[in-house]
C-alpha cells in the first residue's frame, strides 16, 4: 500500500499539469481583425443589437466590416427607408465571426439593418456625407 501512494501522487500531479495545458484562453481579445481601410465598422453585441445607434461614413465606395460579439446569427444589410440598397449582405453566423464587403453610397441617410427574423430592433442610422 505504501508503494502505491507515491505512484498515485505522481499520476495525480501529471494529470493536473496535463489538464491545465488544455485549458482555453480567458482573453477577451476578439478573434477578428478590423481592416485598416474599413469605412464603416459595425459590431453585433449581446441583447441582439448593434454597438451604436448611429454610424457615419464617407460617400463613394465604402468598405463595410461587421463582427459578431453576440451568440446569435446576424445578416447586415444597408437600407434606404424600407428598401435594401445594393447587394451587400454580410453574414456572421456565430460569435467571433466577421465579414466585409463594399457598397457604393451617395450622400444621404440610410439604416444598418439585420435581416434575420426577430432582429428588427437591430436598426441603426447611417449618415453618409
Amino acid at each position: 500500500m505504501r508503494l502505491l501512494r507515491p505512484l498515485v501522487a505522481t499520476i495525480f500531479a501529471s494529470s493536473v499539469v496535463a489538464l491545465s495545458a488544455c485549458g482555453g484562453s480567458s482573453s477577451s481579445t476578439p478573434a477578428y481583425t478590423v481592416p485598416t481601410d474599413a469605412g464603416l465598422v459595425v459590431k453585433a453585441i449581446p441583447s441582439i443589437r448593434w454597438d451604436a445607434s448611429e454610424y457615419t461614413a464617407t460617400a463613394g465606395d465604402i468598405n463595410v466590416f461587421v463582427a459578431n460579439d453576440d451568440n446569435a446569427k446576424h445578416i447586415l444589410v444597408i437600407r434606404e427607408g424600407d428598401t435594401v440598397v445594393g447587394d451587400l449582405e454580410l453574414n456572421v453566423a456565430k460569435k467571433g465571426d466577421s465579414a466585409e464587403g463594399t457598397i457604393n453610397l451617395l450622400p444621404g441617410s440610410y439604416f444598418v439593418y439585420c435581416i434575420v427574423p426577430g432582429h428588427s430592433n437591430m436598426k441603426s442610422t447611417l449618415t453618409v456625407s
